[in-house]
């Protein structure tokens, strides 16, 4: 089964809480108030326009400096979401408009640490042979949640004349969020030989073309688009947090497993990304740098958070070793735990870069019908 959704009373302090506080203080409500007048004149910015905020909002903001809402937080399984994250950005006029700091995630920054409970012996009816993906897959069948979820976005990402962009990315964002994280992990992260063909295969049907944008959008534009909705910039946010390269060798400013879980968090959104290599973890936007002007290296620069980013590089390649050891030899169910605090330490220490070998072309999920 899945996380259980977070109730509010398990967040730390979260920002639907924290508003509920400011609600019994009349100078914290008045502030409150004039920065939603703040934040619901606020108008999608072209790739042109500088992000402002105006001084009466910026004072307003510092009345709050004492309020816990200036501390409060979401969780992406929480009930609620978009009502905590439109708090979150109220009290964060500047932060709306995109301005990156090194803290601003909206999210709370934690990681499951259970064990990985999958019963890998329910897999003795397929070949010894059989490519991870297909193994993955089949793993996710056998869980009644995360077949039902699958089948949902599977159907709603279906390509051709049927296709509905925005019920795919909503049940795509639904499986990453209610699926187990091992499950999600698994299909996106499945490694597979080069050589294997027709895992490849598999790989390249994964595709919803259903998802990604129409035509190729400017990548500054495809942000201008996220920055208008609240969950994809919330999103992007964390993913700028926690998959901040500190060097070439692929450090990421917090742990990989959490780099991971911000990069599935994009998944289902105007950013959503997307593999792009048979021999190498290196992904990218569906969006280009041409026609950018003047803004051409700020482009590029988003452009290569993603596709030159050492950090989500080797998260991806440490995650992809993990699930082939998986099926290196006859794992049984009480070492699962183990490897997972191996992957852990793993994730806490620099890790030199180098390519997977195992590594395939990664679209997004398979469809199900395709298996």
């Amino acid at each position: 089964t899945g996380d259980p959704l977070p109730t509010e009373g398990r967040l730390t302090n979260n920002c639907i809480q924290a508003r509920r506080k400011c609600q019994a203080n009349p100078t914290c409500n008045a502030a409150y108030h004039h920065l939603s007048s703040c934040t619901s004149s606020e108008s999608t910015l072209s790739p042109a326009e500088e992000p402002s905020v105006s001084l009466d909002c910026l004072e307003a903001a510092q009345h709050l400096r004492n309020s816990s809402l200036m501390s409060c937080t979401c969780h992406r399984r929480m009930k609620n979401q978009t009502a905590c994250l439109d708090i979150y950005w109220t009290v964060h006029p500047a932060r709306s408009l995109g301005d990156y700091e090194p803290d601003v995630s909206p999210y709370e920054d934690t990681v499951t640490r259970k064990p990985w409970k999958m019963n890998i012996s329910k897999l003795s009816m397929l070949k010894p042979d059989s490519d991870l993906c297909l193994k993955f897959a089949m793993l996710c069948t056998l869980n009644d949640k995360c077949d039902r979820l699958r089948k949902a976005y599977g159907e709603a990402c279906s390509s051709g004349p049927h296709c509905r962009r925005s019920t795919c990315l909503q049940q795509l964002r639904a499986f990453f969020e209610k699926a187990s994280e091992p499950h999600a992990q698994g299909l996106l992260l499945c490694p597979c030989a080069p050589s294997d063909l027709g895992c490849g295969r598999r790989r390249n049907t994964i595709a919803p073309d259903c998802a990604l944008p129409p035509g190729t959008p400017n990548c500054l534009e495809l942000r201008s688009l996220c920055h208008s909705d609240r969950l994809c910039r919330s999103r992007l946010a964390d993913f700028q947090t926690h998959c901040h390269p500190m060097d070439i060798l692929g450090t990421c400013a917090t742990e990989q497993s959490r780099c991971l879980q911000a990069y599935m968090g994009l998944i289902g959104t105007a950013m959503t990304p997307n593999f792009i290599s048979n021999v190498n973890t290196s992904v990218a936007l569906s969006c280009t740098c041409r026609g950018s002007g003047n803004m051409q290296e700020e482009c590029e620069r988003l452009e290569e958070l993603f596709s030159h980013n050492p950090c989500l590089m080797e998260a991806i390649a440490v995650k992809m070793r993990l699930h082939s050891q998986l099926f290196s030899q006859d794992w049984a169910d009480s070492t699962l735990p183990v490897m997972e605090r191996q992957n852990k330490n793993l994730a806490l220490r620099p890790q030199p870069w180098m390519p997977s070998l195992f590594s395939c072309t990664l679209t997004l999920i398979l469809l199900p019908k395709l298996w």
